[in-house]
């Protein structure tokens, strides 16, 4: 059984979370690939910090509770809950001010211990959804 706390993907959500973007640099590869829904696909580590900076200013309270995750050799996939509160436009998004809860998955590549490239699967559905204007 892996402790989720170990991987790389969870350390990665986690300084996302956090805001610790200097962390990045030991958990992402300088040209790391990360695909993600609303545009928001980044070809580098420094492109992916400014997704993470533009996310905590729109959602502070932006949150990924890893459920599980699952190793198969260089690969990790995590199942993670989403949680915020969106209160500026993001990734086309209006900022509402409302809360949401969204299901995401996240598979990763390692290569030499950093993310090479990652996928995000996310309920976008259910996040306009939940956060349309009233």
């Amino acid at each position: 059984m892996v402790d989720p706390h170990e991987t790389i993907v969870f350390r990665w959500l986690a300084a996302g979370d956090a805001g610790d973007f200097d962390r990045f640099d030991d958990l992402l590869h300088p040209d790391a690939v990360i695909h993600a829904p609303l545009g928001l696909s980044t070809t580098s580590a420094d492109a992916e910090k400014a997704v993470w900076r533009d996310a905590l200013a729109a959602m502070r309270d932006l949150r990924h509770d890893v459920q599980e995750v699952v190793v198969d050799g260089d690969v990790e996939m995590a199942r993670v809950v989403v949680t915020g509160t969106i209160t500026a436009t993001f990734g086309g998004i209006e900022g509402t001010g409302r809360r949401f809860r969204i299901d995401q998955a996240v598979i990763t590549h390692l290569f030499d211990q950093k993310i090479a490239e990652a996928w995000e699967i996310a309920d976008i559905a259910g996040l306009r959804e939940q956060v349309a204007p009233a």
